[in-house]
């Protein structure tokens, strides 16, 4: 998340006259990943041609260029579920995503597509894990039960303290220093973010690592077991049902917000209504029922809902994805709820902050 975060960061304002975003299905393993290629030349064809039809003839050129560059750049056995090519005139970058898209497409417009940037960003849980033992700690990148990656800039942390031999008094501070030491390592990689952290470890190496934490606030919960030795993989699987479990708690939580709003007449659900208070910076919070899309004809910011059948009469292909978006520039957030709560509400509220 990190990547991703400062990656949108840096794209969600960017304009000009032509921003390519190719978006392609990929794979992790062969023979899979072998094929990604293939399909990534032929969307790099496709952006060429329209490129050549619909911008200036000298930037189209020069574009073209860079998305070549970029392509060639990328090495596919790192491929993940999703690879999501931005170029224009003054930049060229990709980003890897652990979520699936519908669709392989070329977007050229005078903004980048960052709509499934923005969603993994905010609907799936995105967390590490520290693989810890009194020998090395490991650190894993992980989003809901998938592996992003596993760290390697900083970590593993070996222990060059540990001398065979000592007494236990000596040992057990030996031990302490070491997992200090992994703590600043694993403070420096997340460089202030709130990311949650679920440790990997003996419940009595749990306690002491908290004895010397210096964030505590983002460690929230333990996976026993030494798990040194094992693929990322088969951790991830271990972590997945206590994170998850703890995601679904704190979204409990955040529903209790609502009730709250909703008590103080602080809430909105009419899609014209909800737009019009995220452009004025009245919005907080964004609640959404997981898998919502909303196609919409929006004009003169008012916003009318368009069915799947009648999608030509559509200018914004999901105005949810926009609201989010929009609500997250002037300081909101937005939460994904998986169950029925908001069934009452059409799977969509805002919180207002007045």
């Amino acid at each position: 998340m990190p990547v991703m975060n400062s990656t949108l960061e840096k794209l969600k304002d960017v304009k000009s006259d032509c921003c390519v975003t190719i978006q392609l299905q990929t794979h992790r393993t062969p023979p899979g990943n072998q094929k990604d290629d293939i399909e990534l030349k032929n969307l790099v064809r496709e952006a060429g041609k329209r490129l050549t039809n619909e911008c200036d003839k000298e930037k189209a050129s020069v574009i073209t260029d860079k998305i070549n560059k970029l392509a060639s750049d990328i090495d596919y056995r790192f491929n993940l579920e999703t690879l999501i090519l931005f170029v224009n005139e003054d930049l060229a970058e990709y980003v890897r995503l652990p979520i699936s898209i519908k669709e392989n497409k070329v977007t050229i417009g005078k903004t980048f597509a960052t709509r499934d940037l923005v969603r993994a960003l905010h609907q799936e849980l995105y967390y590490y894990i520290l693989v810890l033992s009194r020998d090395k700690a490991r650190l894993i990148e992980a989003m809901a039960d998938k592996e992003v990656a596993e760290i390697t800039d900083g970590f593993p942390v070996e222990n060059t303290f540990k001398v065979p031999g000592i007494n236990a008094k000596l040992e057990s501070s030996e031990v302490l220093e070491f997992f200090n030491r992994v703590d600043k390592q694993l403070n420096e990689t997340l460089k202030g973010n709130d990311l949650p952290v679920f440790i990997s470890t003996d419940e009595s190496n749990y306690s002491d690592y908290l004895k010397v934490a210096d964030r505590k606030e983002t460690i929230k919960g333990l996976i026993a077991g030494n798990r040194d030795l094992e693929n990322a993989h088969n951790i991830i699987d271990a972590v997945w049902p206590v994170a998850k479990k703890w995601n679904e708690q704190k979204n409990h939580q955040r529903l209790e917000e609502l009730d709250k709003a909703i008590g103080a007449k602080l809430f909105l659900t009419d899609l014209t209504e909800i737009w019009r208070a995220i452009l004025e910076g009245r919005g907080r919070t964004l609640f959404v029922k997981e898998g919502y899309f909303q196609p919409a004809k929006l004009e003169n910011n008012v916003v009318r809902a368009v069915s799947s059948d009648n999608m030509e009469e559509a200018n914004v292909e999901d105005i949810i994805d926009d609201m989010i978006e929009k609500n997250i520039d002037f300081g909101g957030d937005a939460v994904f709820i998986s169950g029925d709560e908001l069934k009452a509400y059409d799977g969509l509220v805002l919180v207002t902050r007045y």
